[in-house]
């Protein structure tokens, strides 16, 4: 990792608290648990050379024991996770006005944060690049005690109240009778749920679209997905909803190509991020917020706490107030990622919640779920857990208690200790509930205003590109293509057509089924916001495949390749074998990848050189990999030999094909072809 990002003043307490739990074995003598040296860690303790093991051997037993112990179960969902260690810092004091939250206050504090991304359907050992729901978690250690935002990828969710949890998760899980299949939605449980739960067909638009398959956690945006509060120093309330937008913008895969990555690595997401990160390009998001007034609480034509439905920013804009950078990977992927523990009830004074049912849900459901995967009520205590700030309370002992609490007063009120620890008031920075009148009858029901499931659904549909729609449909049919049962299928069909009409005929034609005769949606209305044509383009980080052999033009190659490096561009080069690959002058460059050892999937871009000396092999595999990368709508570069090669096969003047003659033109125009990530309109042969 690289050593020039230097935490200084606040930022630096967690990482100091750490510390003390990080230990190094490097040269160090072997010891049991309790500190005692060990003479032999090779044969358990028996009675003569071939007897029986004795039970006295404490050592044998102490190793098997933890050993036996090491796994502890997994998430329900959010299993397959990956995370990383940075900072958050505001831009300004503007956020003085809507919280009393002193890490939104203050822009000479930085914050240090955890984040974890992770998949929501398979298990610790799934793919990274199936098509599904991203995690977002990040906890904020604060001055004033951790703060967990914890989110997605999607501004939406599936179910507008938490007792459909459970259902909806056994229903996307793989099905109970043979655990088939793992980490994918593309199943009959699952679109039987969806069919006969209508709530779902906003955020079903969302898993069908590009956003599902992200091209890594760097290029993905975030969102809080629950409308919150916020309470200013004079108890002033306001409702927001948060965004992490990716200063790369959001970018994804195609779903030939996740298929494919996900045979070929199925770390991919978590190695791009571990691997920017020790090379010192860190991931940053910048922070936004929506805000709407108390009193606009119901001036719009959707409930702003159904978490089925987005604040469209052409009607509520995102107002960026900060940025936070990840900087450190993790030194235990156990100790860290697996025993980090969120929660949406984690808050600070200045953050609070509102009557969202489903985040209702949340706020009991995250405590329970810690208390089974992490062995009893002192989760808090694991080191990537602890707060920055000290903790002081009556509670007491639980498994894996590491306080220890010297005195012998345990309870509230007292006088033996001078009642304390004692509540701290408003003004010396205590929590406070914010006091929302509440009235109504004990009902089981919910409210008219969440009962309009299609008309975002629309609007979302109505917001993409065509290829971005086109994307959509062939995921629908893909989907359904694995459901078994025709009633299913048309169930999902019938359910459609109240999205786009049209979309629901596309569906039922490449199914099989009937076709719905009438629908459709009145629902006109768009948001460019949505579509991620209108994200943040750069290429910056992108993955650059250098294919070349001996007696390539070093002088020109070079020149390309220090261009690439300068513009941000990740070049690896790619040969017929490892080693070295020798130029027409002299010039000496590594062979980082044989096509042996990768694929044209793991890369953004090609860049096409090839040499003068080449194996009837090595053209049959570059003719391989660069067709899959055309067909994946890539940038193709090519110069010298290179540009043979790709006349040869007729593609030479296709759109993100880059020939030029003059090698600062062609630089030039490649790296800007890398920026524009693909090329829809390209016509595949």
């Amino acid at each position: 990792m690289s050593d020039e990002r230097k935490l200084n003043g606040k930022s630096n307490s967690k990482d100091e608290q750490l510390e003390q739990f990080r230990v190094d074995d490097r040269g160090k003598k072997l010891t049991t648990n309790q500190g005692l040296k060990v003479s032999n860690d090779e044969f358990s303790l028996k009675a003569g050379v071939r007897g029986p093991t004795i039970m006295e051997d404490f050592h044998f037993r102490e190793k098997m024991t933890h050993f036996d112990h090491e796994r502890i179960p997994e998430r329900v969902v959010h299993a397959r996770g990956f995370a990383a260690h940075g900072e958050f810092q505001v831009y300004d004091d503007s956020m003085k006005q809507y919280t009393r939250a002193k890490f939104l206050q203050d822009p000479t504090v930085k914050t240090p944060v955890f984040v974890r991304f992770s998949t929501v359907v398979g298990s610790r050992g799934s793919a990274d690049t199936v098509r599904d729901v991203r995690g977002f978690a990040t906890k904020f250690y604060t001055d004033e005690g951790n703060y967990d935002l914890v989110g997605n990828n999607i501004p939406i969710f599936f179910i507008q109240d938490a007792i459909k949890f459970p259902d909806m998760v056994h229903a996307i899980k793989p099905e109970p009778h043979n655990e088939i299949p793992q980490a994918s939605s593309a199943h009959d449980t699952f679109w039987d749920f969806v069919a006969n739960n209508q709530e779902t067909a906003h955020m079903i638009m969302w898993l069908m679209s590009d956003r599902a398959i992200p091209r890594s956690f760097r290029m993905m945006d975030g969102f809080g997905v629950h409308t919150f509060r916020l309470v200013n120093e004079n108890g002033k309330s306001h409702f927001v909803k948060f965004h992490w937008r990716s200063t790369l913008g959001a970018h994804s895969l195609v779903w030939d190509e996740a298929q494919k990555i996900s045979g070929e690595d199925p770390d991919f997401h978590r190695r791009d991020l571990w691997e920017n990160i020790e090379k010192g390009n860190f991931p940053e998001y910048e922070l936004g917020v929506q805000i709407i007034n108390e009193e606009d609480e119901f001036k719009f034509d959707f409930d702003i706490l159904d978490a089925t439905k987005i604040w469209p920013e052409e009607d509520v804009p995102v107002k960026i107030i900060g940025k936070m950078v990840l900087f450190r990977n993790v030194d235990n992927a156990f100790a860290e990622i697996e025993q980090v523990a969120f929660h949406p009830g984690h808050v600070v004074p200045g953050i609070d919640f509102t009557n969202d049912p489903l985040l209702q849900g949340r706020l009991f459901s995250y405590t329970d779920t810690q208390l089974i995967r992490l062995g009893g009520p002192n989760f808090h205590e694991i080191p990537i857990n602890r707060p920055v700030c000290p903790f002081h309370n009556n509670q007491r002992d639980g498994f894996h208690r590491q306080t220890i609490n010297v005195g012998k007063v345990s309870y509230h009120k007292n006088s033996l200790a001078g009642n304390t620890p004692a509540p701290a008031s408003v003004e010396e920075g205590g929590f406070a509930h914010y006091q929302e009148k509440v009235e109504g009858r004990k009902i089981q029901a919910r409210s008219d205003s969440f009962k309009d499931h299609f008309s975002q659904a629309t609007l979302f549909w109505n917001s993409m590109s065509k290829p971005e729609k086109e994307h959509i449909t062939h995921a629908f049919q893909f989907e359904l293509g694995k459901v078994e049962s025709q009633s299913v299928q048309q169930q999902v069909v019938d359910m459609f057509a109240n999205v786009n009409l049209e979309l629901a005929r596309e569906i039922a034609n490449y199914l099989g089924v009937n076709p719905p005769k009438s629908g459709g949606s009145n629902v006109t209305k768009s948001s460019p916001a949505l579509s991620q044509l209108n994200t943040k383009f750069s290429p910056k980080t992108r993955k650059v495949a250098v294919i070349l052999t001996d007696n390539f033009n070093g002088p020109n190659v070079n020149f390309v390749l220090e261009q690439m490096k300068e513009n941000g561009l990740q070049p690896e080069i790619i040969s017929e074998k490892l080693g070295m690959v020798r130029g027409s002058d002299g010039t000496m460059l590594k062979v980082n990848h044989t096509f042996l050892t990768t694929e044209s999937v793991l890369f953004d871009a090609v860049y096409m050189v090839r040499g003068s000396r080449t194996s009837k092999k090595f053209n049959k595999d570059a003719a391989h990999f660069i067709h899959e990368a055309f067909t994946h709508y890539k940038p193709i570069g090519a110069t010298g030999e290179g540009k043979k090669w790709l006349e040869v096969n007729g593609i030479e003047n296709a759109p993100g094909v880059v020939t030029a003659n003059d090698n600062g033109q062609f630089t030039r125009e490649f790296i800007n072809a890398v920026k524009g990530h693909r090329f829809w309109h390209r016509k595949l042969v």
